[in-house]
């Protein structure tokens, strides 16, 4: 995967057609540009359909049997969903798909004219003349069990925001109308217990019409053990002494029962999905590896490779890195030098999922948690924790990708090199 620029520059030769298209729902535009930015025809309007996919392919197999050229490629500014369907349908037909940074577009616009106008004729010319300077990535479309955990990972991750949002909701209407809750059960959604008497009775009235017993008897509904008579009481006390809101109960009733119902499907939804994760982590090459590192789970596992597809795709760990949007960055100028940060141009949901991996790991392996306590606490330059987090996904990506490349099991005395020991056992 080597994106040099270049490797980039050398691909676009004289007897290469560069095509821009600009990307929208219903309509795209498309430019079409020699090797030296010169356009050739004018801009063609094709539909996002089968018939205008066809008609685009036929417009780019004629310029290149008229001008005797060689090759074609085409760019696109990944916009939204709609850019993948026609990404998809041009490489199955020979024709490679390149992208182009939208902010790049934006900023272009005004090179050539010097006018912020903004139209999609324009922008197809702007895209194809900023392939031609090789300003260009090769976007990644995965195919077979990869591009399943891609579409995988990111239906677990909208269920997750989902879940949390019902359940922002629901601890919002205990502080409404049963703010006393809490203080029995600390966390409503979690006990079967708990769950079950927001069912049956969410409110302090229906608490104190059910009394102790009443209470009790419903909890045994769900539990047998674990909570008890002392809950109950507890219960019906907070019930007692509650200062929650007492009008609108009916609605209140049915906007409770309709939260905890969407909870209970979208937890179903979430416990298929990860089932199916964890299948199609079993038909890669890579489960067993990836599993015997302590601190990574089935789930991780399966997101980590939905998220990247296969890492050997990479020629090194920085590659990675730089995807997740991790690669340090500065702003120096003159004698004036800003601190280093991370660049954050890379997938959102990837640096997530690595700095959750790098949270637990800090807790569960020892070798990462050992390496923490070396950053935040060596006396040069220590890191805050967060910092620390940062540099622990890094080194994740590099055990994960090492591991991977040599297809040899995790094995503690390689995650710290020599001069690396030393340095935490001067530290301590």
């Amino acid at each position: 995967m080597k994106e040099s620029a270049t490797s980039k520059l050398e691909a676009i030769t004289n007897r290469t057609l560069v095509v821009g298209i600009d990307i929208a729902k219903k309509i795209h535009w498309a430019q079409a540009v020699d090797y030296r930015g010169i356009p050739i025809g004018k801009a063609v309007r094709f539909s996002n359909d089968k018939k205008g996919f066809e008609l685009i392919l036929a417009t780019i197999e004629q310029i290149c049997k008229e001008r005797e050229l060689e090759s074609a490629i085409v760019g696109v500014e990944p916009t939204g969903p709609y850019w993948k369907a026609l990404a998809y349908w041009l490489r199955e037909h020979g024709v490679q798909v390149t992208g182009v940074n939208t902010h790049h577009t934006k900023q272009a616009k005004c090179l050539d004219d010097n006018s912020p106008t903004k139209n999609d004729r324009k922008d197809a010319l702007v895209i194809a003349r900023l392939v031609k300077d090789g300003r260009y990535f090769c976007p990644y479309l995965p195919e077979g069990v990869y591009a399943e955990l891609r579409v995988a990972s990111v239906a677990r991750i909208g269920l997750i925001r989902r879940l949390n949002a019902v359940k922002n909701r629901i601890i919002g209407f205990l502080d409404e109308y049963f703010p006393e809750y809490a203080s029995v059960f600390k966390c409503p959604l979690r006990g079967k217990a708990s769950s079950h008497l927001l069912r049956s009775c969410p409110l302090p009235e229906d608490v104190i019409r059910l009394g102790e017993e009443g209470v009790l008897a419903e909890i045994r509904k769900a539990v047998k053990k674990t909570v008890g008579k002392k809950k109950a009481g507890e219960l019906v006390q907070a019930a007692k002494s509650s200062i929650g809101v007492r009008q609108g109960l009916l609605g209140a009733r049915m906007r409770i029962a309709a939260l905890l119902a969407e909870h209970e499907f979208l937890s179903m939804q979430l416990n298929d999905v990860e089932a199916e994760m964890e299948r199609l982590l079993g038909e890669t090459s890579y489960q067993e590896l990836l599993l015997g590192i302590k601190g990574v789970g089935v789930v991780t596992a399966a997101s980590f490779l939905g998220q990247v597809g296969d890492p050997l795709r990479f020629q090194n760990a920085r590659q990675i890195c730089r995807l997740a949007g991790y690669n340090l960055t500065e702003e120096s100028s003159g004698q004036s030098k800003s601190r280093t940060h991370i660049s954050k141009r890379g997938r959102k949901d990837l640096r997530n999922l690595l700095y959750q991996m790098a949270y637990v790991m800090v807790a569960v392996n020892p070798e990462m948690k050992r390496l923490y306590q070396y950053f935040i606490r060596r006396r040069e330059n220590p890191l805050a924790r967060k910092q620390a987090l940062v540099v622990i996904s890094k080194k994740v990506i590099t055990v994960i990708y090492q591991i991977l490349k040599t297809g040899k099991s995790y094995k503690t005395e390689l995650v710290l090199g020599e001069r690396r020991q030393e340095q935490i056992r001067l530290a301590a």
